[in-house]
């Protein structure tokens, strides 16, 4: 999408979302142990064509079919590009219209605990992202339990590089999701001698508070049998 699209498409949203109340609805699946074209993405809102029914990967172009790669981003920023929602859960929706073999180059992991509570955990260009629900099984907004990063960094198309004190091995497969969220192994680290990246510190991924609007609301989320969905809708509220 160009920038002044971009731009056309956030205000839009502000301005129509604020007046009508219109929700981000979302609608999502995928398969974290298998290829799966059952898989599937769906969301509508309140700009003009920036929505998407049942979005899965076009096998032939390894791209998404409808696009939401792109048109899903004017809903992640406000117009000045602050963050309304978490990154890593962008990324997270795109698992559904991605190639195959995402789910394992970024070590997508997914649990779910006796007391109801699931955690989604992947690390994608280097960057580590968790997130998780309440005992409920329900992400939360504006201010739920999301965290991310830096633990690695990737140049073009090559594996991508961990720092050893997340990956015994350097690989994004050995990664060690307890160091990754562990707050007493200090990020500044060299990744590799000439990278600039450096390891960072736990950083909240939720979105920055000086927005112009947040989304509130709730969204379900369910784990059995390997299958993840989220389903719900999210209200844009002016801050």
């Amino acid at each position: 999408m160009n920038r002044k699209l971009f731009i056309l498409s956030s205000l839009m949203l502000v301005l129509v979302g604020f007046l009508f109340a219109q929700d981000l609805k979302i609608d999502y699946q995928v398969n974290v142990a298998a290829d799966d074209p059952a898989n599937y993405f769906t969301f509508t809102g309140p700009i003009r064509y920036m929505a998407a029914e049942k979005d899965t990967l076009d096998a032939t172009t390894g791209a998404s079919k409808l696009g939401s790669t792109h048109i899903f981003m004017p809903y992640l920023y406000d117009v000045k590009g602050k963050a309304v929602l978490p990154t890593g859960l962008r990324g997270l929706f795109l698992f559904a219209v991605a190639p195959k073999d995402q789910r394992i180059i970024d070590n997508l992991t997914v649990s779910k605990a006796s007391n109801g509570v699931i955690t989604v955990q992947y690390v994608h260009r280097g960057t580590a992202y968790k997130l998780v629900t309440d005992k409920n099984g329900k992400f939360t907004f504006p201010k739920g339990d999301f965290v991310r990063r830096t633990i690695g960094f990737i140049q073009g198309s090559n594996p991508q590089v961990i720092h050893t004190d997340f990956s015994a091995d350097g690989t994004a497969a050995k990664v060690n999701w307890a160091k990754v969220w562990d707050a007493n192994i200090a990020g500044g680290k060299e990744i590799k001698a000439g990278v600039a990246t450096k390891t960072g510190e736990i950083t909240d991924d939720n979105g920055v508070a000086d927005a112009m609007y947040s989304w509130n609301g709730e969204l379900q989320v369910t784990f059995d049998k390997n299958i993840l969905k989220i389903a719900g809708g999210l209200t844009a509220v002016k801050r």
